[in-house]
């Protein structure tokens, strides 16, 4: 199964259809000329320069077992329809049998105390995954393909928005399977279904506290030359989304931010003086991330 992982990224809300977002983007976006670099998946952290483990993990991390499956309320606004440059997946929004085989990495302590797609607080030192589109949270069994290693994750966050990945591992979890020395390997993933009861999908909304600021969000768009990364139908996730661009990109993070018009929030990097200089730092995005970054002139 081949995901990509990329940052031209909307989601859609459950009253629309995947044709009418895409007319409405494509509508908002006329006239343009969207959680650092993953240059290889031997390096540690799979691709991040400056991620890895952490320098004083816990002690007896051995100690820590594998999550014991339950039914929990499934994330209604994490399971909608969201296109990535322009391929689009539809997130489970019950408990599925699902089997895939595909390409795993992790991520360590750059993220580690962030926020993750769900909401909650990722942890590297608990036994959690990244998922395009498997429930959150559900769990999972993963499969070290080359060793016969498995492991048992909660899925709690989104991702990975990368090509060719399949799922993103804790460190724990990918320290379980080996996959540390490597940044990556082949795993086996399995939903995991704890008995025949389904979970309600929860209307519950992110929790907002530490949030990205929102008043970005509900202003008009100003005008100027813009580089913009995703849009979203659901502030809340367009919040998610700046906040882990901020990482990923951190030499934009003082000029990215939320801009809200028509029920569309983009996240965008700017203004800039030129179409020139926009198209640089598109060039830049691209570079680090593999993916085109789109260059508005509005």
């Amino acid at each position: 199964m081949e995901i990509v992982r990329g940052f031209y990224y909307s989601v859609l809300s459950p009253q629309s259809s995947v044709l009418a977002m895409a007319i409405a983007v494509a509508i908002t976006l006329a006239g343009c000329g969207s959680s650092p670099s993953r240059p290889a998946a031997s390096k540690p952290g799979g691709y991040y320069l400056d991620d890895g483990p952490g320098s004083n993990p816990p002690a007896n991390l051995e100690l820590v077992s594998d999550p014991m499956p339950k039914v929990e309320p499934i994330n209604k606004y994490t399971s909608r329809p969201y296109t990535v440059l322009g391929r689009t997946y539809r997130p489970y929004a019950q408990l599925t049998p699902y089997k895939a085989r595909g390409e795993a990495s992790w991520y360590g302590k750059r993220y580690h105390g962030q926020k993750t797609s769900s909401g909650e607080v990722y942890d590297m030192y608990a036994m959690t995954a990244a998922h395009t589109i498997l429930p959150l949270p559900s769990f999972a069994r993963v499969t070290n393909v080359a060793n016969g290693k498995s492991v048992v994750v909660r899925v709690n966050d989104r991702g990975p928005f990368h090509e060719d990945r399949l799922i993103d591992l804790s460190y724990l979890a990918a320290q379980r399977l080996g996959l540390l020395g490597s940044g990556s390997g082949i795993v086996e993933v399995e939903a995991i279904i704890p008995g025949n009861d389904v979970p309600p999908v929860t209307s519950a909304r992110l929790p907002e506290a530490d949030a990205a600021p929102v008043p970005a969000a509900v202003t008009a768009e100003p005008g100027g030359i813009y580089v913009q990364l995703g849009a979203f139908s659901v502030a809340q996730n367009a919040d998610a989304f700046l906040r882990k661009m901020r990482l990923d990109l951190n030499w934009l993070s003082d000029s990215m931010a939320v801009y809200g018009k028509n029920g569309v929030y983009r996240v965008q990097a700017g203004p800039y003086s030129s179409r020139e200089e926009a198209g640089r730092a598109a060039q830049r995005v691209q570079k680090e991330l593999g993916f085109k970054a789109l260059v508005l002139d509005r």
